[in-house]
């Protein structure tokens, strides 16, 4: 249908879309839409709509894209949706957004990873291989959406291949030294207790910045993690954990059991009211500051939690603990994240399963 002229309350002339369709129950409808400076905006507007209802392969990729983000915001947090959509944004839909799903081959994804492998930044730095992994795995999401609802015949993403790697080759870390050299600096008790919990729970910096004074156990030395903060469009948000498993409870040391709660009692806090009242980019920035200032490397703010894990399996813990402190879903997730900082161990496991058939043959190679 053609698009219609219209005045604002300011006597401005604009242009709205007016025309049917028929939505997913099968109901006709109207849809109006108005605000267009444009006839060609206005008729824009109703081809991209019309094109986003088509169950074929043949709509646009980012009609495609739209719905795929419409269909999962109902079912991932708002978070993980921003997250999803920053990146299809910014590194895919420039590449994808007006051609057509159907169109799209192992070709055309491999000229697309090439020029996202050879980007170099002012730095003449290039993508980290774990983010070109990210980027490539996002696209291969939306495309596996379009063969499940839309009959795309294959995922061209599989034969294109993959780009980057799945795990980050180094992991930066603090040894506890390193953390009490660090710790030293800083001053201000509220950013002292917040880096003391980082560094000795292993907790991610959302949950940390989600406690509350009721999350505190005032007689026994128990950090309660139920919740995370997270920041969706510029607003703080408490959301649920990020997984069932990252709900626990997570024991302290006496002395920093007892430096907390005078830290709550001093600020006067409500039993809801969160205890650390910082940004998480202003924690990131002091963190960093202060890090310099005690002489040491910078590392990243998370790196706190791998220093926590690598404490512990010097100390010996059983990663099955490592992983129920940590609150990852599964032990899996925990063996691929630090199984590097075990080195040995798998020989000495080895050893130990061959005791259990010839424990005399294991002491005669003086094993």
């Amino acid at each position: 249908m053609p698009a219609y002229k219209y005045q604002n309350s300011s006597g401005k002339t604009l242009w709205y879309a007016s025309f049917h369709y028929t939505d997913w129950t099968g109901q006709n409808k109207r849809k109006v839409k108005r605000g267009f400076t444009t006839k060609r905006e206005a008729l824009e507007y109703e081809h991209s709509f019309m094109d986003a209802g088509k169950k074929d392969p043949d709509l646009l990729f980012s009609s495609l894209v739209e719905n795929y983000l419409a269909d999962l915001s109902t079912r991932l947090k708002p978070t993980t949706i921003e997250s999803k959509r920053y990146v299809i944004e910014k590194k895919i839909l420039p590449y994808f957004g007006r051609q057509k799903v159907s169109d799209i081959d192992a070709i055309t994804i491999r000229k697309w990873q090439n020029e996202l492998m050879n980007y170099r930044d002012e730095n003449d730095e290039p993508y980290a291989d774990t983010y070109l992994k990210g980027i490539h795995s996002h696209l291969s999401a939306i495309m596996n959406y379009a063969v499940k609802y839309y009959g795309l015949r294959a995922n061209p993403c599989r034969a294109a291949g993959s780009m980057g790697k799945a795990k980050a080759e180094e992991m930066s870390i603090w040894t506890r030294d390193e953390f009490e050299q660090f710790i030293q600096h800083e001053k201000r008790p509220g950013y002292r207790c917040a880096f003391n919990l980082l560094f000795y729970t292993g907790m991610r910096s959302g949950e940390l910045l989600a406690l509350t004074p009721k999350d505190i156990d005032r007689k026994d030395p128990i950090v309660h993690i139920n919740k995370n903060l997270a920041t969706v469009k510029g607003e703080d948000m408490i959301l649920t954990p990020k997984t069932p498993k990252s709900k626990r409870d997570v024991s302290i040391h006496h002395q920093l059991h007892k430096e907390l709660l005078e830290y709550i009692d001093g600020m006067y806090l409500a039993p809801d009211d969160r205890i650390f009242y910082f940004k998480k980019s202003g924690l990131r920035a002091c963190f960093q500051r202060t890090a310099k200032k005690a002489g040491l490397e910078v590392i990243r703010l998370h790196d706190l939690r791998h220093s926590h894990a690598s404490m512990l399996i010097e100390m010996g813990v059983p990663i099955m603990q490592i992983s129920e402190r940590l609150g990852h879903e599964n032990v899996q997730t925990t063996w691929n994240t630090y199984a590097h900082l075990y080195p040995g161990k798998d020989r000495q496991i080895s050893e130990q399963i061959g005791k259990l058939f010839d424990p005399e043959e294991m002491v005669g190679n003086g094993k």
